[in-house]
């Protein structure tokens, strides 16, 4: 089993109809049309909506993607319109809500990996390729590629994995032009950020995008480079052969997994709450990302 362990029910605002809820951000359309996405302080692990919220996440999600919008538009364009909070919406909607263009969105998560770390480093330790792409003899857990690969996933449901798949696979569901384009832009705004990154003390080990056509057009959409969508590894720490520190929610995988949980994720039993200590130091790690990332004191 897998999924919310308890589902929020949709807010009603006048104005506002409400379109998904997923893992962390809530969706819903205007009156012009245009999508309203509201990023809450949930978090998911281990195909899991915890029931145990990290207060401010869905802020510093939601400022961290401005952040990074602004610095890759002349890559990318994206699709936020504002960051006005509609009329009537609940005052706790500040900060975490962008109104943003309604897109035909592409039915691929495009992945780019420039070190070695998650699934691309089992399928690498089985066969030495990750998503099919060959790699060379010698690398481990954390290791540097020898030029950042694209690695597209499948979008998948809440509770269910993201799956590779080969670029192959990508240009037959949405044909050759546009796989071309997804991989040459998902690694010009990888190749950038991570030098971003890499400036202010943080390797950028992976990440996924979303894109999505207006018109002819493609634009990037949902959030970008936040310590959900990627790994963030602090720089000075960096050391290939075992698993890297990392600004993300690995302290809450790491305790599920203790024996201080007493939870089996290997049963049908739904995580535990998470207790004030995890909580703290979680929201703690997303905080540091943004700070170190931006220069700018959270408030």
């Amino acid at each position: 089993m897998s999924g919310f362990v308890e589902k929020p029910e949709p807010l009603e605002v006048p104005g506002l109809t409400h379109l998904h809820t997923g893992k962390v951000r809530d969706l819903y359309q205007n009156e012009a049309g245009d999508l309203v996405m509201v990023a809450s302080d949930r978090l998911s692990a281990y195909d899991w909506v915890l029931p145990t919220e990290i207060p401010d996440k869905g802020r510093v999600l939601t400022q961290l993607s401005l952040w990074w919008f602004d610095l890759l538009a002349d890559l990318v364009p994206h699709h936020v319109i504002s960051s006005e909070v509609p009329a009537g919406a609940p005052a706790d909607w500040a900060g975490r809500t962008l109104v943003c263009k309604s897109l035909a969105m592409v039915p691929v998560e495009c992945v780019a990996r420039g070190y070695l770390a998650g699934s691309g480093l089992v399928e690498y330790n089985a066969s030495r390729t990750v998503c099919g792409l060959a790699l060379p003899e010698g690398l481990d857990n954390g290791s540097e590629l020898p030029a950042p690969i694209f690695t597209p996933a499948t979008k998948a449901a809440v509770g269910d994995h993201d799956e590779n798949v080969s670029y192959e696979e990508v240009a037959r569901q949405v044909g050759a032009e546009t796989a071309a384009l997804l991989r040459q832009t998902t690694l010009a705004v990888y190749g950038r950020a991570r030098d971003i990154a890499r400036e202010r003390g943080i390797i950028l080990a992976d990440t996924k995008f979303e894109f999505g056509f207006a018109g002819e057009e493609l634009v990037i959409a949902d959030e970008v480079l936040t310590p959900d969508s990627s790994r963030f590894w602090p720089a000075d720490s960096w050391e290939p052969g075992r698993d890297q520190p990392s600004y993300d929610k690995q302290y809450v995988r790491d305790w599920l997994t203790s024996p201080e949980s007493g939870w089996d994720r290997t049963s049908e039993q739904p995580p535990p709450a998470l207790p004030q200590h995890v909580v703290d130091a979680t929201r703690a790690k997303y905080v540091e990302a943004y700070e170190q990332l931006t220069g700018v004191r959270w408030a």
